[in-house]
């Protein structure tokens, strides 16, 4: 039994792994519930308002419970990093299966994208979300959604690709890449100064609640508790920000 476990969890988990009772189940659940809810609020700030976040919550619910069956307590191994992962990927899995983007917001984005490309090869610079609102007839928070769409979709485009080619290992990790070579490091290196310099355009509330999402992962009501706004009103600064930065962040997603 690992020792980073309390006596009684370690209770727990002899009870539900060795005699498969039901009501040490319940409690482990309940004790990390909060995982679910942490990962569904994450993942949920990232789709559109259709989708039903309760329903993000089950998917996330069927990933836990998942970990519960396959985590091996007397490993020297966490089991709240092992069920992150295992939740997380159920969501994900979820939003693939069922294709959550509308196709009314597929038109959008490719609406957007042909207008910001269009704009940009007549300008000769970068774009603002108020400028392509103008050309397609949208509102600025349309456009900003709609970026914000179109990268999440491009995230589970780019993690399926990842699952269908390097398949989870025996034990809890992600199979090793190969180690990087020079090229890629320079590469990395390189998007990271763009981000830094990127994220320096930003205006103060941006920077803020891009740090405390990214950096110190909270969720959007957490930082609207220590910024004393509404969670909507973190949501619309977040979307603008990520607007802002969605040329780097593309390059990042593609490279990862």
């Amino acid at each position: 039994m690992s020792v980073n476990q309390p006596p009684f969890e370690q209770q727990l988990w002899k009870k539900w792994k060795k005699h498969k009772d039901q009501n040490a189940a319940n409690q482990l659940i309940e004790e990390y519930f909060y995982l679910v809810e942490f990962h569904s609020e994450r993942i949920s700030s990232h789709l559109p308002s259709n989708i039903d976040k309760e329903e993000i919550k089950s998917l996330g619910l069927i990933g836990l419970y998942d970990a519960m069956k396959k985590f091996e307590p007397e490993r020297e191994f966490k089991f709240d990093t092992y069920a992150s992962f295992r939740i997380r990927g159920a969501i994900m899995d979820g939003l693939r299966k069922e294709d959550w983007l509308p196709r009314s917001i597929r038109e959008k984005t490719k609406k957007v994208e042909r207008a910001q490309s269009e704009l940009e090869q007549s300008n000769q610079r970068n774009v603002t979300a108020k400028e392509i609102a103008k050309k397609t007839d949208m509102s600025v928070r349309e456009v900003e959604d709609t970026i914000q769409n179109a990268l999440f979709a491009n995230v589970l485009s780019i993690e399926e690709e990842r699952k269908e080619s390097n398949q989870e290992c025996a034990g809890y990790t992600i199979q090793d890449e190969n180690s990087p070579q020079p090229e890629q490091e320079a590469l990395e290196k390189e998007l990271k100064e763009e981000l830094i310099e990127s994220i320096k355009t930003l205006n103060e509330n941006e920077q803020t609640v891009i740090s405390l999402f990214y950096n110190e992962e909270l969720t959007f009501t957490e930082i609207g508790y220590v910024l004393n706004l509404t969670t909507s009103r973190i949501s619309q600064i977040h979307k603008r920000a990520v607007f802002k930065l969605k040329k780097v962040l593309s390059k990042i997603e593609k490279l990862n």
